[in-house]
């Protein structure tokens, strides 16, 4: 893979600073979406509103190496607009934003990465954000934050909300298509709840995956390594549903068998980490729009559990 200090397209360095951040976790299982501290959505500072997709892992990567406690972003400029400054010698770090256009200059393109859609272009342009903790001038108001119990209750009313028929029993998690079905063991065979909901967001995102819901079907798209794929959209699927849930995500117990298979998917194809993330970010939004409808009184749905 074409080293980052050349100029490679945007597809390739945030692929290169996801590789990155796999393989600095690996050994103790901590990948970008499995941190210490403050693991919400990375949040815009003007717009005050959560990145997605490959943006929230490309910023989970750049905290999680770096050091970084806050989940607040922002370029220099709006850093500026707000009253701070970024301090000299602060390193910025790369998220993606997505626009069509008909046509883009030679040095446009220099910058941008490039996806065809009938006759329009979508352009992926780079934008370079700082994290609080590199300016000066700005301290964070306080956030109300959900106390873990009702953060446990709020999660268990998510999922129950979902109406996919969930049955627990056994000693593996998984989902079964030909059934319709999530698998998933005893409550009590989990070392604490989060886990248990971690693994229960795993396999959601997996159920997504039916022809009724989301539809996604990865074998056109990775072939052989479609398997692999699915792992890691279901993965950060879970790491997306848990930071909106206000939960810490967490491996699974399975999770060091997938390391090796993801890095090959990765290195193979440097869009590979923004088909699964974008099929993930679907996958979270299917189920938190589907919550919403069936809260206006239009849907109905039951859990099931056996």
């Amino acid at each position: 893979m074409t080293s980052t200090s050349s100029k490679a397209d945007i597809y390739t360095r945030i692929t290169e600073t996801i590789i990155a951040a796999i393989e600095a976790g690996a050994g103790d299982f901590r990948m970008p979406w499995h941190g210490a501290g403050d693991m919400s959505r990375p949040m815009n500072i003007i717009s005050g509103k959560p990145y997605r997709g490959i943006n929230t892992l490309a910023l989970w990567a750049a905290g999680q190496e770096k050091g970084f406690a806050s989940p607040v972003w922002g370029t220099y400029k709006q850093w500026q607009d707000k009253g701070a400054q970024v301090r000299k010698g602060e390193k910025s770090s790369l998220v993606v934003f997505w626009k069509i256009s008909e046509a883009a200059s030679s040095e446009e393109q220099d910058n941008e990465g490039e996806e065809q859609q009938g006759k329009a272009r979508i352009l992926a342009r780079a934008y370079y954000v700082f994290n609080a903790a590199q300016v000066e001038g700005w301290e964070a108001p306080a956030l109300p934050v959900l106390p873990p119990a009702e953060r446990i209750a709020h999660a268990e009313a998510f999922f129950a909300g979902l109406g996919a028929t969930i049955r627990e029993g056994g000693t593996r998690a998984c989902y079964i298509p030909s059934r319709d079905e999530i698998h998933i063991p005893p409550f009590a065979a989990f070392r604490d709840a989060v886990a248990y909901y971690t693994t229960l967001a795993h396999e959601a995102t997996h159920w997504t995956a039916h022809p009724t819901r989301c539809a996604s079907d990865l074998k056109g798209r990775f072939g052989s390594e479609s398997y692999a794929a699915e792992e890691l959209v279901a993965e950060l699927g879970a790491a997306y549903l848990c930071a909106d849930l206000g939960l810490a995500s967490e491996p699974r117990p399975d999770h060091a068998a997938y390391i090796a298979s993801w890095l090959k998917v990765l290195r193979n194809d440097s869009r590979a980490i923004f088909t699964a993330a974008a099929r993930a970010q679907a996958a979270a939004d299917w189920m938190h729009g589907r919550l919403v409808v069936k809260e206006g009184g239009t849907e109905e749905g039951e859990r099931a559990a056996a």
